[in-house]
């Protein structure tokens, strides 16, 4: 079942994240409360869960920006794309990037852009399947020290 993450949610998510890139789960703290908050509070912030037998198995945040060009449309950019190791290749990561596509429709998005840092053959394949291209825009990153 597809849906938009609840305050319930957070411990599964960020055990799920551990499959992403992440090496640890965070820390109870102030700061990852507030964090949360903020997130769940934000009308163009979308965390998407993907549960099977009542666990999250898969996710994806799609956020809605705002935008002066296109006619004032806005644009959404979708990140943390990651199924649980358990479930992958069951099209449960491509239907929570429908539902965001869904989402961006809504808001009468123009576009929608992703960034992977995965070079894998097979996760290339998989946003392309899913209707995303590598030929209309080069991505930068910049990373910020902390």
């Amino acid at each position: 079942m597809v849906r938009e993450a609840n305050a319930e949610d957070l411990t599964e998510i960020l055990e799920l994240y551990l499959c992403l890139h992440e090496e640890t789960i965070p820390e109870q703290s102030v700061h990852l409360a507030n964090t949360w908050k903020q997130i769940l509070e934000d009308d163009n912030h979308h965390l998407i869960v993907n549960e099977v037998d009542g666990r999250i198995a898969s996710s994806c945040v799609c956020v809605i920006i705002p935008n002066l060009t296109r006619n004032v449309r806005p644009y959404a950019f979708v990140e943390n794309v990651v199924t649980h190791t358990d479930f992958r290749g069951r099209g449960l990561a491509s239907e929570c990037l429908e539902y965001a596509r869904h989402i961006a429709q809504q808001c009468n998005c123009y576009k929608m852009m992703l960034l992977t840092g995965s070079r894998k053959k097979e996760t290339l394949d998989f946003y392309q399947k899913n209707g995303y291209n590598s030929t209309d825009k080069t991505a930068f990153i910049q990373w910020l020290e902390m």
